[in-house]
């Protein structure tokens, strides 16, 4: 089996190429060489390599402050990616595509935990609604080349991801990663404090890219036209206890203080993952083992000077 794998450089893209079964011959492509918002490039490659399967990995992410400051480039962008690549895809009859998106499509007081269901029944959260808007319409788009065209066109939803090969930007990054990096060069410097945006009070639900590339490698193995899976742990926690957790694995002993004057986003963001581990899968690393083990590897890349953002 052929697969593409667009946006194998990020960190989720990264991990499925790490983690592929032998039987796989992996597909990838440089941006330097491959343009994917450039709807000629992405035919002639297709055309030449005949994948039978693609994973599209490639997107313009952020965390809420990037998000929140970015709308217009985080709904073009994704958009421009999404439909050259899906609907090149497509009139090529390449028979498998996997559309990855992310829990913020879902309204921002969606019942939780929520479900595949909750899609499109309520307002968005307006700090990201730009790139939620974006990976909604790869969703239907898929949808509707599988209900056109019959080809097992599908999307995943994976919740908050960490892990190796994460941005540590600051400025760009999600919270995993901003605390990792704040709390390890708080120890470094002996600050008495560290500050984290917001009240510390919303719940979160986190899982290692790891276990987000096996469940991609999982699912290529089904018929899934058409439709739309929660990817999660089905398990969540407030900010403020995940910053203390953070703060263990690390062994900084500081204050942790929340600056109640930046956003919180959302109250609750849990996955019902029901429907996906019906098929059979589940996650595997537990929050407090895939934490050490990324801090280990932030620790490794600092000294070989590999840290994306640093």
């Amino acid at each position: 089996m052929r697969v593409f794998v667009a946006g194998h450089r990020g960190t989720v893209g990264s991990a499925i190429v790490r983690l592929a079964p032998t039987n796989v011959e992996v597909l990838t492509r440089d941006r330097a060489t491959l343009n994917l918002e450039i709807r000629d490039e992405v035919m002639s490659y297709l055309v030449d390599k005949r994948p039978d399967a693609i994973i599209l990995a490639a997107a313009k992410v952020g965390g809420i402050k990037a998000n929140a400051t970015n709308q217009r480039m985080h709904l073009l962008q994704n958009l421009r990616i999404q439909n050259v690549v899906i609907d090149a895809a497509a009139c090529l009859g390449v028979p498998n595509f996997l559309f990855l998106g992310s829990s913020c499509i879902y309204p921002r007081v969606a019942p939780q935990p929520m479900r595949e269901s909750s899609l499109l029944t309520g307002p968005l959260e307006p700090t990201n609604d730009g790139y939620a808007i974006a990976k909604i319409a790869g969703i239907r788009l898929c949808r509707a080349i599988f209900e056109e065209e019959g080809l097992n066109y599908f999307s995943l939803m994976p919740t908050n991801l960490y892990g190796p090969n994460d941005n540590f930007n600051l400025q760009t990054s999600h919270v995993p990663a901003a605390l990792i990096r704040k709390f390890h060069e708080a120890k470094l410097s002996g600050a008495t404090e560290v500050v984290v945006w917001g009240t510390g009070n919303p719940r979160r639900e986190f899982m290692h890219v790891d276990d987000m590339a096996q469940a991609c490698w999982f699912m290529l193995g089904h018929d899934n036209g058409g439709a739309l899976f929660n990817v999660g742990t089905g398990i969540d926690i407030q900010i403020r206890e995940f910053a203390e957790l953070v703060a263990k694995v690390i062994g900084y002993r500081g204050q942790i203080v929340f600056d109640t004057s930046r956003p919180d986003g959302p109250p609750r963001k849990l996955l019902d993952v029901t429907k996906i581990h019906s098929l059979g899968w589940s996650h595997g690393i537990e929050l407090e083992e895939g934490l050490r083990s990324t801090y280990a590897w932030f620790l490794k890349a600092l000294k070989e000077g590999v840290v994306r953002g640093y």
